[in-house]
């Protein structure tokens, strides 16, 4: 059912219509086939997930939402990602990987050592795009943010709003990541994991980030590329999830 999953804005209720237009619309016409009569899931924003049936198949796919869709909640800390902003489109590949291993958010940010600054509008609403597609793939009912990129001053900002910040750095103290993890993370709410650019994190950048109330942590004694950090720390922080 995930290819047929479809996301809509605005909370919705059992007997309305909604509409799915663009590039949701063509996968449906054109990639898929469907028409009036066949079934389909939706999502709204509140991440209810509805069954629905078709009954207009055009430029504009109009259904008529017939029941709710349950669904097993996820337990356990969801960890939002603070990657900094790396060259070309690794970023790409975060934001869509990310996606699929559950991260709540994505806040792109620049630091001292950032290859890549300036990202522009067109360039975020990529990326917002792929965390769609990424969530319908996988079956999310949910689509991560993807905020605005900041200065890294800013991010440390909000730090605060977190139960708990891990500042992935390769000069931490070494460690099991596994057993790091299991100490640091909350038995609930939200986490940050903070992943520094293609240069890593200047020791005064460190330094501030524990100040602010993050937690240094290694990711082992080899030193990952900066897109691949993120989804290594997700992918472990999912096997505390049941």
């Amino acid at each position: 059912m995930t290819a047929r999953r479809f996301f809509v804005e605005g909370t919705k209720e059992i007997g309305s219509i909604v509409e799915i237009g663009g590039s949701d619309a063509h996968k449906i016409v054109r990639v898929l086939r469907l028409r009036e009569g066949d079934e389909i899931e939706v999502i709204d924003s509140g991440a209810t997930a509805f069954s629905a049936s078709l009954e207009n198949v055009g430029t504009v796919v109009r259904a008529r939402l017939a029941g709710l869709v349950r669904g097993e909640p996820l337990r356990g800390p969801i960890a939002d990602v603070a990657q900094a902003v790396p060259k070309g489109r690794r970023m790409d590949y975060v934001i869509e990987k990310g996606t699929e291993l559950g991260a709540g958010a994505f806040l792109p940010f620049y630091c001292e050592r950032s290859v890549r600054r300036g990202v522009g509008e067109q360039q975020v609403e990529r990326w917002r795009r792929l965390a769609r597609g990424a969530a319908q793939q996988c079956g999310r009912r949910d689509v991560p943010d993807v905020a605005e990129p900041v200065r890294f001053d800013a991010l440390l900002e909000r730090f605060a709003a977190y139960d708990a910040v891990l500042f992935a750095w390769e000069l931490a103290a070494p460690g099991s990541l596994y057993e790091r993890l299991g100490a640091a993370l909350p038995t609930a709410g939200r986490a940050l994991v903070v992943v520094g650019p293609e240069g890593g994190f200047t020791h005064d950048e460190a330094e501030s980030a524990r100040r602010a109330g993050a937690q240094t942590i290694s990711l082992g004694r080899r030193v990952l590329r900066t897109d691949t950090a993120a989804i290594a720390l997700l992918a472990v922080i999912g096997a505390f999830a049941s």
